[in-house]
């Protein structure tokens, strides 16, 4: 098969020739019929996850169909088109039987402890605890979006934060998961705004439906997501992993506001230092999430049928994979908007 190889930090993705992956005794090995480049694959890029050996073939949010399967899964077939997760969840200790399956110790994780789906094929461990129907009314390159940052956003939303309809929501970065955010919460019924320093992602968030945004290059942005939502915010998602974000996240709270920490953070961000007398005085609530549990898929799914919500926007650029480390490396500056996804594995 053909995939995307990283061998050192930051260099180039060599696109070389790998056997094909044989079925996990629970899993199955999936065709790869889209995957995203995400701003966690550049954390990878960069070596600044801690998880990762190298050589690894990075990619972790996908779909595709299935080739092969291995004799302990039952519910899955040669030909099924799925969606899988980003945390492979085992299914059987306290934290999955409880639905807590992002926090499995036994999880794994394509692209990161486990080879990823910058390929043509892609195994996928605990197959039966994972993987949902790919719906056939979804664009393959929009469902690979929701192995992370779709489902990512609606579980920090509703899973975390418990969003409800008329609150102010506050999105702190327009790439990927803030603009997932930006659609799943108007589709709860909140008003929400939109930070950024790229205009282009600002215009873009307006164009999906934001109340409202702000170009935190030119401006206080906490300060003025205060005023635009006459005291604060009831929610604020931290979409980026940075301090200098976080900390706006949390300024930009009214009293007894919830912030979700969504970014991932990591290198000399791993450690931040937050205003702690702002969650003091203020009663604020800090959430971490990382991912969604499989089985809140169909709820996921519901939504986005009973609201006819179009997620194609969000998809910005299809690329051959040998495109894919170039857009890596783009995450160095402020990215365009929308997401990039891999969509012809032959080139």
């Amino acid at each position: 098969m053909r995939a995307a190889v990283l061998r050192a930090w930051r260099a180039p993705l060599e696109v070389i020739d790998l056997p094909d992956p044989d079925p996990a005794p629970d899993g199955v090995v999936l065709r790869v019929l889209a995957c995203g480049v995400c701003r966690s694959d550049w954390h990878a890029w960069t070596g600044a996850d801690p998880d990762i050996d190298l050589p690894i073939v990075p990619g972790h949010e996908y779909c595709g169909e299935v080739v092969a399967v291995g004799p302990g899964v039952r519910r899955w077939r040669v030909g099924d088109r799925v969606i899988a997760p980003f945390i492979l969840a085992c299914g059987h200790c306290a934290d999955c039987a409880s639905g807590n399956q992002t926090i499995c110790a036994g999880q794994i994780v394509p692209g990161f402890t486990a080879p990823g789906a910058f390929a043509e094929y892609v195994g996928v461990a605990h197959a039966d605890a994972n993987l949902t129907a790919l719906p056939d009314t979804l664009p393959e390159p929009v469902a690979a979006a929701l192995g992370c940052r779709v489902t990512t956003a609606w579980h920090a939303l509703t899973g975390r934060a418990a969003l409800r309809a008329g609150e102010w929501l506050a999105v702190i970065g327009g790439g990927g998961i803030g603009l997932s955010a930006l659609i799943l919460g108007r589709a709860l019924g909140a008003r929400v705004a939109v930070v950024d320093v790229v205009q282009d992602k600002l215009d873009f968030a307006l164009g999906l439906g934001a109340d409202a945004v702000v170009n935190a290059a030119h401006t206080d942005a906490a300060e003025a997501l205060r005023e635009i939502t006459g005291g604060g915010a009831d929610v604020a998602i931290e979409a980026l992993g940075v301090e200098e974000t976080a900390v706006t996240a949390l300024k930009s709270l009214r009293k007894l506001g919830r912030m979700v920490q969504v970014g991932m953070p990591a290198g000399k961000h791993a450690s931040m230092s937050i205003p702690m007398d702002r969650v003091y005085s203020g009663q604020l609530a800090i959430y971490g999430t990382r991912g969604m549990p499989s089985w809140r898929y169909p709820s996921l799914l519901s939504l986005l049928t009973s609201h006819g919500l179009d997620l194609n926007p969000l998809v910005a650029r299809t690329i051959a994979l040998s495109g894919a480390g170039a857009e890596l490396a783009a995450f160095d500056r402020p990215a365009p908007p929308g997401v990039a996804v891999i969509t012809d594995f032959g080139n």
